[in-house]
């Protein structure tokens, strides 16, 4: 598991998907990100920021090579902590991640030696779309339930398959034309920092679903929020929200974050 969900093999992973193995892990990291860092990943740091401050602990449920947990605890100052189903992954983000304070593999849906209760805050980044049933998500949302003390927050970044076929700066959210159901696989293609883009099978994940399987999984007054461009213009780096037209996000936008707290 990590930021961003797996697909079939290429660039030499060992088990036949995109990101596991080392190439995996090594090809994952190379992936571009511009339309998260604009609309999703600043946001995500806000929501966090209005509930979490320095020594807290922070955990990032799929945090992938470790670049968001990076920059979350630079910028919250929160002691944070990645977790991710793929070893290679978490042996790429202990090279990288210097500011996060220590990683943990899920195995067989836990964390591993983590107890219950142990964390202020969990953050949640486009791990959904790599869960193929209603039954995974809900155990991936009882799981971070378990981590978190009662009024923790929790916030999930995820994008919108109703927004699929458009050509975004840096993914396109399956084919043209294609209306997806709960479930349903869909194609994602990711820009890489070489500009050239990987293709991967995922699962559609309406955003609506979301806020009563989180009730179900043992969290209260779940929120959405669809973050627009011109907002980004405040909460984004500046020079980078300005630096490019990001027509099809102005039009489109194609990010949810969900927020919800532990009852």
């Amino acid at each position: 598991m990590s930021d961003r969900p797996e697909g079939p093999g290429q660039d030499g992973a060992e088990d036949g998907t995109a990101w596991s193995g080392r190439a995996g892990a090594q090809a994952f990291a190379a992936v571009d990100a511009e339309t998260d860092w604009l609309l999703g990943y600043p946001f995500v740091f806000r929501a966090l920021s209005r509930r979490i401050g320095t020594g807290q602990v922070l955990v990032d449920y799929g945090c992938g090579p470790g670049k968001v947990a990076d920059q979350a605890a630079r910028r919250l100052g929160a002691r944070v902590l990645g977790v991710d189903t793929s070893p290679e992954m978490l042996a790429l983000a202990r090279g990288s991640a210097t500011a996060v304070d220590g990683f943990h593999l899920v195995e067989d849906g836990r964390v591993t030696d983590l107890p219950d209760g142990c964390a202020d805050a969990v953050m949640c980044n486009h791990v959904l779309a790599s869960l193929p049933t209603r039954e995974a998500l809900l155990g991936v949302f009882s799981e971070i339930r378990r981590l978190v003390r009662p009024g923790a927050l929790f916030v999930l970044l995820t994008t919108d398959p109703a927004c699929s076929g458009t050509e975004y700066a840096s993914l396109r959210i399956g084919d043209p034309g294609e209306v997806y159901g709960p479930g349903d696989e869909l194609t994602v293609r990711l820009r890489r920092t070489d500009g050239s883009w990987q293709e991967m099978p995922n699962h559609a994940w309406p955003v609506g679903l979301l806020p009563a399987l989180l009730e179900r999984a043992g969290f209260r007054a779940a929120s959405q929020h669809r973050p627009t461009v011109a907002e980004a213009l405040t909460v984004a780096d500046p020079d980078f929200a300005a630096g490019r037209p990001w027509s099809a996000e102005r039009a489109r936008p194609p990010l949810v974050i969900t927020t919800a707290s532990a009852a």
